[in-house]
């Protein structure tokens, strides 16, 4: 199953994004791409071999972000009971899915709630 061309151009501006966050680090558990800082995922990004249908996972704490992602085409409350602690799911593939900088936005949300005070203070400093 072929990756349509956008979604794989807002996976790739994403991860490219994730990773220019201080401290961001690339692993690969469970054969899925996901960003980490402080050994933390700060978002899951799935994978890009068109096994499975792309989309991010990212944690949104504050309140108006995470309802307003769960209004994206197909976006659920993530899986593994991670739903609860508002990590949310959200397709790239779908009509209608968000454009890669509101994407980013949400990534670097995700990125403040689980990063340590230092590296969120060199992210300002920017």
């Amino acid at each position: 199953m072929a990756v349509p061309k956008n979604a794989l151009k807002k996976w790739e501006k994403i991860r490219e994004f994730a990773l220019g966050l201080p401290g961001a680090t690339e692993e690969f558990p469970w054969g899925e791409t996901v960003a980490k800082v402080n050994k933390k995922v700060f978002v899951f990004m799935g994978v890009d071999d068109g096994s499975y249908p792309m989309g991010i996972t990212v944690k949104l704490k504050n309140d108006e972000a995470h309802a307003h992602a769960l209004t994206c085409p197909g976006a659920e409350p993530a899986g593994y009971g991670l739903g609860k602690s508002g990590w949310v799911s959200i397709p790239l593939e779908q009509q209608g899915a968000p454009a890669a900088e509101l994407l980013c936005d949400w990534v670097e949300e995700s990125y403040r709630t689980i990063a340590p005070k230092r590296l969120i203070a060199e992210l300002d400093e920017r």
